[in-house]
């Protein structure tokens, strides 16, 4: 595997640390580039929910890219460990919250504030991926008007989801990974 680092922006070419052991699968370089090639017009100033943040890869590379603020929620003490760490090396951490907990429990609680963005992307085979698009589309209240929601799923995961508050809109594959992008609306009936 490669290492990890910031592609872009202000922290660009920093190194970023590993969780230990193996119970994350970090972004590629490239799937992150393209990625960011597509949501980086609204994002300076921005804000995205980083979930199941591993790493911190995602929000970190968002922060030096100019969104104003991410918050990374992981369950696991090692990996909000891995993110402080890498927030600290890059010097980002001044515009991150980082939180240890449980994804679906934060989902379902009232939204403290809204994100213009949100990044999914937990644990592979577990249709966690689609248990957050669920819990989420029954609190929408966590995403601005037109906000976006990103899951990043191995392909063989992928099923169609009908939603009341978000709707599919495009698909990019990079290899073993792909990127699912919704946009909240008004309710369908």
């Amino acid at each position: 595997m490669s290492s990890l680092r910031v592609i872009s922006g202000t922290a660009g070419g920093h190194r970023l640390r590993a969780v230990p052991g193996d119970s994350t699968r970090p972004i590629t370089d490239r799937t992150k580039e393209a990625l960011f090639n597509i949501i980086r017009q609204d994002l300076p100033g921005g804000a995205l929910l980083d979930l199941f943040g591993g790493t911190g890869a995602v929000g970190i590379e968002a922060l030096s890219r100019g969104a104003a603020f991410v918050r990374f929620v992981d369950r696991e003490r090692r990996a909000i460990q891995t993110i402080h760490q890498n927030l600290e090396h890059t010097g980002l951490a001044a515009g991150a919250d980082v939180m240890q907990g449980d994804a679906f429990a934060l989902l379902r609680r009232r939204p403290d504030r809204q994100f213009d963005y949100i990044y999914v992307a937990p644990p592979q085979y577990k249709g966690l991926w689609k248990l957050a698009l669920e819990v989420l589309d029954e609190n929408p209240g966590w995403l601005v008007e037109d906000a976006w929601v990103i899951a990043q799923i191995h392909p063989k995961e992928y099923e169609e989801l009908t939603l009341a508050h978000l709707v599919e809109f495009d698909q990019r594959k990079y290899s073993n990974t792909l990127l699912v992008f919704y946009e909240r609306v008004e309710q369908i009936d």
